[in-house]
């Protein structure tokens, strides 16, 4: 299930590749997607660049959401394009800059945000510092979908708790809540997290000490004014219930933050920062979360991981042929945890190797 024995040799650059590609995203970006089977390849690497050969990849909402921002999304992203920003794989070939790298490592990282080459293609080209190599006893499958979701959740609680906080998670059942919850909980906080009634079991295993039942709740912000417990950091992922900022300073201590790291509409981001404490607005100091993709805390992560402190919950594994599905999946927002595509099969000789079986 580790990465102990020798890698295959380096394979030669291919001319084109299978891939999901997309031009449109009418109706949902899920109904545009097409399997195709002769796509040109990635270019060469940069100086600084490495090209990937993709096993794994793990969805997250910006795949589908960012896409679907429309023509200024198309001219950032480019057409047509392969969605997937996550990734588990084999080096193929770097750049003269990227030293740290041989063919046929096994790594994983994320794109910063959706690119023409995702990760639902058979190979990606990707700067070397989005890169880290995988570390002994982890599985592809565990880093495939830590990327995105695994590096939010450590860089909205680092630099605001210290040991002994107490940290309120809104939405701590979904891949970046899960990750906030372990990751919380090895900096030495005390950790409540929301969820439905399916997924409590999930986030008291995941690290949780205490667990409120949103569906069981008439009103969650009346529920946490009257416990009286006083958090020192608030991390919200879904932006609602809209009050749950304006009515913080009644259980967020008054030099704490409240991030907001997601939200199904950005009018949430509008409303909460715009509307002025004086005419109802919170009192407390908000912060809306931006990604910053980078190596060090790739490696930081790996190691918890190699460590026992931090795993993926998966929520389901899809076969790349399944795509769409695993994109419904990921749209019902059901998902307990995260969703991964098998990208390849490695030969029967890799297989305990790379630990996908």
């Amino acid at each position: 299930m580790s990465s102990t024995q020798p890698p295959p040799m380096a394979e030669a650059h291919p001319e084109s590749m299978k891939a999901w590609m997309y031009t449109g995203t009418s109706g949902g970006l899920e109904k545009n997607m097409k399997l195709q089977y002769s796509v040109r390849t990635p270019p060469p690497p940069k100086s600084n660049e490495v090209i990937i050969k993709v096993l794994s990849a793990g969805l997250n909402p910006a795949d589908f959401k960012v896409p679907e921002m429309g023509i200024p999304a198309r001219l950032v992203i480019g057409s047509p394009a392969t969605p997937g920003m996550d990734f588990c794989g084999r080096v193929l070939s770097t750049g003269p800059g990227a030293t740290q790298f041989t063919p046929g490592q096994l790594v994983y990282g994320c794109h910063s945000r959706p690119m023409q080459f995702g990760s639902l293609g058979e190979y990606l080209s990707i700067p070397a510092s989005f890169v880290s190599a995988l570390p002994e006893g982890v599985e592809v499958d565990q880093v495939a979908g830590l990327g995105i979701a695994g590096q939010s959740a450590y860089q909205s609680l680092l630099g605001y708790v210290k040991e002994g906080d107490k940290v309120f998670i809104n939405g701590g059942s979904g891949g970046c809540g899960l990750f906030a919850t372990q990751i919380a909980k090895d900096m030495g906080c005390h950790v409540t997290v929301t969820c439905s009634t399916r997924n409590i079991e999930l986030c008291y295993r995941m690290g949780a000490d205490n667990v409120i039942d949103y569906t069981a709740e008439e009103d969650l912000v009346a529920g946490l004014k009257s416990r009286g417990v006083i958090y020192d950091h608030i991390l919200d992922h879904i932006g609602s219930p809209s009050p749950l900022y304006y009515e913080c300073h009644h259980y967020l201590k008054p030099d704490g933050v409240f991030v907001q790291v997601g939200a199904s509409s950005i009018l949430t981001f509008a409303g909460r920062l715009g509307w002025p404490s004086i005419l109802g607005g919170g009192k407390r100091k908000y912060v809306i979360f931006f990604f910053s993709n980078t190596g060090q805390h790739l490696n930081k992560l790996g190691e918890m991981m190699e460590e026992g402190k931090l795993q993926t919950q998966v929520d389901s594994v899809y076969e790349f042929e399944d795509a769409v599905q695993a994109f419904e999946k990921l749209r019902s927002g059901r998902a307990r945890g995260k969703i991964i595509i098998h990208v390849a099969k490695p030969p029967a000789h890799w297989s305990q190797d790379v630990g996908l079986f």
